[in-house]
């Protein structure tokens, strides 16, 4: 099942302190299922649901590596620009708020 060259690479993302931990869980569901290991199993040692499981041993099936990075999703696009947030994060809130400094709730306003 293992593609020439992974397992190494599936072994060093489920030990990285970087990488997200969707990741991780998805490299892990991938080394588990060479072991043998039955979806339900794989499920519970990797805190996945099943179908879960069946989605990333097949999108690794298909596509490698690769395979288990997050495709792009469709939905509404962003509405402020990067630089905007920043600058909101940045400047001190009004005094009017009567608060010395940004929450992510007074952010999120």
């Amino acid at each position: 099942m293992l593609r020439p060259g992974d397992r190494e690479e599936l072994e060093r993302m489920t030990r990285s302190q970087s990488m997200s931990a969707g990741m991780v869980q998805r490299a892990r569901i991938v080394l588990l299922a060479t072991e043998g290991r039955r979806n339900a199993e794989i499920a519970e040692l990797a805190g996945a649901s099943r179908p879960k499981v069946n989605l990333w041993r097949s999108r690794y099936e298909d596509k490698g590596i690769a395979g288990l990075v997050d495709e792009k999703r469709s939905g509404r696009p962003r509405t402020i620009d990067h630089a905007a947030i920043v600058t909101a994060t940045l400047m001190p809130p009004p005094k009017s708020l009567g608060v010395t400094h940004r929450s992510s709730r007074l952010l999120a306003a």
